[in-house]
């Protein structure tokens, strides 16, 4: 039965190896297509094309350049999550002034300010955490919201107490007033190569969000808003160095 449970094990296993290279390999499929149609273009019939066409294929490359580039991160960071490596690099953060800059980057980009709404509670604790991994948690869930959810995106930071002992952390809510998630796929969510109801990406956002989430030592739960479009909702534990107890 033991050696039954293994072999399953390592199947379950492969299968997902299998599957992470057949979406890497898809997703990168497309923008290393255009990187090398775009340079090849350039380098061939350069004289032809002015300087603004120049620029927008330039500008389309670099674009691509990126997706790459933030595919090969998520690959890392499975890879770290997966093993238990993942580096936490604590320092004073304040996510109220992360959630203002995130709301920023999507109004700068075309979304209406009128379609963010934030609420931050007073007496908020001093938080320990990686400023970076902060931004990637704050950053998949807002594009979340504003790619798969409709209406007003609400966003609140509030104080809270974790476990019987009372320690102070901080709770971070992100409901928009989409459609919401199938209670049949809640379960899911968290899980790798999900999607939601508007097909695109990896799938593997919120799987990496989970994990380093988990890695400060807090917790996330998905369910719905008092909308009626998902809500989700991480709990980060203060953090504070030791030395600074």
């Amino acid at each position: 039965m033991v050696s039954l449970r293994g072999t399953e094990a390592r199947r379950r296993t492969e299968r997902s190896h299998a599957e992470l290279i057949a979406t890497v390999a898809h997703e990168l499929r497309s923008p290393l297509t255009s990187v090398k149609g775009f340079t090849a273009t350039l380098l061939d019939k350069w004289e032809r094309f002015n300087d603004e066409q120049k620029r927008l294929m330039l500008e389309t490359v670099d674009a691509d350049a990126g997706r790459i580039k933030r595919l090969i991160a998520e690959l890392l960071d499975i890879s770290r999550i997966d093993s238990g490596r993942l580096e936490v690099r604590r320092q004073p953060v304040d996510i109220a002034a992360a959630v203002g800059r995130h709301i920023q980057v999507h109004t700068t980009a075309g979304q209406p300010p009128d379609r963010f709404f934030v609420r931050i509670r007073p007496q908020l604790p001093a938080l320990w955490a990686d400023p970076d991994k902060i931004d990637q948690i704050l950053g998949n869930l807002l594009e979340n919201a504003v790619r798969h959810g409709e209406g007003t995106v609400t966003i609140e930071v509030a104080p809270t107490t974790l476990g019987d002992d009372g320690e102070e952390g901080t709770e971070v809510t992100v409901s928009d007033e989409g459609p919401g998630i199938p209670e049949a796929s809640m379960s899911r969510v968290f899980t790798r190569f999900w999607r939601g109801s508007k097909r695109g990406g990896t799938g593997l956002g919120l799987y990496i969000v989970k994990g380093v989430v988990e890695a400060h030592g807090g917790t996330i739960t998905v369910g719905r808003g008092p909308r009626g479009g998902a809500e989700f909702r991480f709990i980060l534990p203060v953090g504070t160095p030791a030395h600074l107890l």
